[in-house]
C-alpha cells in the first residue's frame, strides 16, 4: 500500500518538448509584403547565420505573403526564386498571393485586389506612379497580363499550402481547430483568424504561421505567430528551428538608418 502511494504522487515526467527532425535546421520568415530591403538583409543574416552552425540539412520557408503593400513585390519575388537556385528555399502560399493571382479572372477582383496593397505590387512590375494613375481599371486589367508574365503567375500559383517538420506544421494564416490537418480547406489555410487565433487548447502539430501581425514574435504553445508587420513596422522576423530549441532573428529599418540584424535566444 505505500509503495503504491509512494508511486501515486511519484513527480511526473516532463513531456518532451516540441522538436524538428535530428539533423535538420529550419528558417522560417514570416510576411515580407514587398519589403526587399529586409528580405535582402535576412538572406545575408541566415547564411551567415547557418555558416556559423554546425552541419545541418537546413531549409528556409517563407510563410506567404511575399507581395503587396510594401514597394518592391516583384523584388522580393525575384530575390526568392534566385535564392531557391543555390539552396533549399521553400515558399508556402499567402492570401495576398491568391489575391494577386485572383486579379486576372476579371476587373472587380483586381479592384479589390488594388485597394488591399496591389497598386504597389503592380506599380513594382513597371509602371510608375504616373502611368498607374493615367489608367482606367479597364485599361490596366488589359495589361496587366503584360506586367506580371504567365512565367511569374506560373511560379506564384506553385507556393505550396503547407508543411509538415516532426512536431511542427508551417502555414500561412492558420487551420481549422475542428478538423485534422488532412482534412484542412485551402481558403482556412491561408486566411483563417479568430476560429484559430483564439483556440486555446493542444493542436496536431504546434502551428508557426504568419497573416496576424503582432508587435513581437507570439509564443502561445499551441501556435506561434511571425508575423511583425514588416511593412508598417520595418521589423521583419525569421524563427528559427533546430531540435527542441529555437531560436529569433529580426532585421530592423528604423527611418534613414541602415538595416539593423537583431539574433535572440528562445530556449525552451
Amino acid at each position: 500500500m505505500l509503495n503504491a502511494i509512494r508511486s501515486f504522487f511519484k513527480p511526473r515526467s516532463q513531456a518532451p518538448l516540441p522538436s524538428v527532425p535530428n539533423g535538420e535546421r529550419y528558417y522560417l520568415i514570416g510576411d515580407i509584403h514587398g519589403r526587399l530591403d529586409l528580405f535582402e538583409a535576412m538572406v545575408a543574416a541566415i547564411e551567415d547565420d547557418d555558416a556559423s552552425r554546425g552541419n545541418a540539412n537546413t531549409q528556409v520557408v517563407l510563410l506567404g505573403d511575399l507581395v503587396d503593400r510594401g514597394p518592391d513585390s516583384a523584388g522580393v519575388v525575384a530575390l526568392a526564386r534566385q535564392w531557391q537556385s543555390r539552396r533549399a528555399v521553400r515558399v508556402l502560399a499567402g492570401n495576398h498571393e491568391q489575391m494577386m493571382l485572383d486579379a486576372f479572372k476579371k476587373p472587380e477582383i483586381l479592384r479589390h485586389f488594388l485597394k488591399h496593397g496591389g497598386r504597389e505590387t503592380i506599380m513594382s512590375y513597371g509602371l510608375n506612379k504616373k502611368q498607374f494613375n493615367a489608367m482606367t481599371l479597364d485599361e490596366l486589367y488589359t495589361a496587366l497580363p503584360q506586367l506580371i508574365s504567365q512565367s511569374e503567375r506560373d511560379y506564384i500559383a506553385s507556393f505550396e499550402e503547407y508543411i509538415i517538420a516532426g512536431d511542427y506544421m508551417f502555414v500561412h494564416a492558420g487551420i481549422d481547430p475542428a478538423l485534422p490537418i488532412d482534412e484542412q480547406k485551402r481558403a482556412d489555410l491561408l486566411w483563417i483568424r479568430d476560429r484559430f487565433l483564439n483556440h486555446e487548447g493542444p493542436l496536431d502539430k504546434v502551428i508557426v504561421h504568419g497573416h496576424t501581425i503582432f508587435n513581437k514574435v507570439m509564443d502561445c504553445g499551441n501556435r506561434i505567430g511571425i508575423d511583425t508587420g514588416a511593412f508598417r513596422s520595418g521589423v521583419l522576423s525569421a524563427l528559427v528551428l533546430e531540435g527542441d530549441q529555437r531560436r529569433i532573428i529580426q532585421t530592423i529599418q528604423n527611418g534613414d538608418d541602415p538595416v539593423e540584424i537583431f539574433h535572440g535566444e528562445r530556449g525552451h
